[in-house]
């Protein structure tokens, strides 16, 4: 099994890559969907090299030998690692991507893709297929989704720009959610909050059921055609939007839930 220690700038080229797992504290972090030639090339190393293996099943395993997948959230360790990298893999290449304080894009991936991060921030750019990200503060945004985001943090935010989801699900103690939806037939979107704002913007001519609840946090609609209602420990907003199918249900303690109204959903023709 072929293996390198990188303590300097440099580049490496790889004849297939099938899987990714790439695991890196501090710096900056680029993954991109390629049709060319796999390949890693870093710009800046400060503290501890990397180590990389490719192994015979062509998995790519860019890290430090003591940040584990599973530790990532947890680690605690100080001292310099820093360091500057961008990975192009094939397009349906499975992803594993952490970071602990370091900015990471992922970009235009296609496969399963899971994303964790403890401060730094995380942005999906074009990514579809299956992703779950986790965060401890760090935030994460999404554009153009096509597929499947599961999100789940203490106190990140997420932000879904253009997206366009079969499935959105957002979990997040005091972390604020800001998504600008189209809706599929088949869309579901699913967002839970304790105490962070969660906003949703959907076409005026969207074709959804709705569900939102709240025990204490203030809801606001841009859609009159939902029924709101109020109790001691219980504020509610449902209804049928269109023709239903979809579904969108926002729940939070003391969060405040904002429903906005926006252009039209662009047509099939529109999106090609």
């Amino acid at each position: 099994m072929p293996q390198w220690t990188i303590d300097s700038p440099g580049r490496l080229t790889f004849e297939e890559v099938a899987a990714l797992n790439v695991r890196v504290v501090a710096g900056r972090l680029a993954v991109l969907a390629s049709d060319g030639p796999p390949t890693l090339e870093v710009t800046e190393v400060d503290g501890s090299p990397l180590v990389v293996t490719h192994d015979d099943d062509g998995r790519l395993t860019v890290a430090y030998k003591d940040l584990t997948w599973d530790g990532i959230l947890g680690w605690l360790r100080s001292g310099p690692r820093r360091t500057t990298l961008t990975l192009t893999v094939p397009k349906t290449c499975p992803v594993q991507a952490g970071v602990v304080s370091a900015s990471a894009v992922v970009a235009g991936v296609e496969g399963i893709t899971g994303v964790k991060s403890v401060s730094g921030e995380i942005v999906l750019d074009g990514v579809s297929g299956e992703v779950q990200a986790e965060t401890v503060s760090g935030s994460v945004e999404s554009r153009g989704l096509a597929g499947d985001l599961s999100f789940s943090s203490v106190s990140g935010d997420l932000t879904v720009a253009a997206g366009r989801p079969r499935r959105l699900r957002a979990n997040t103690v005091s972390g604020r959610v800001t998504a600008d939806l189209e809706l599929a037939p088949t869309g579901h979107v699913t967002l839970h909050s304790m105490s962070g704002a969660i906003v949703v913007r959907l076409p005026h001519d969207v074709d959804t059921d709705v569900s939102i609840r709240s025990t204490s946090g203030r809801i606001e609609s841009a859609f009159p055609e939902l029924y709101a209602t109020s109790a001691p420990g219980a504020r509610s907003l449902s209804g049928r939007l269109g023709g239903g199918m979809a579904s969108l249900s926002a729940t939070t303690v003391s969060g405040a839930v904002t429903l906005l109204s926006g252009h039209p959903a662009r047509r099939e023709e529109e999106r090609a």
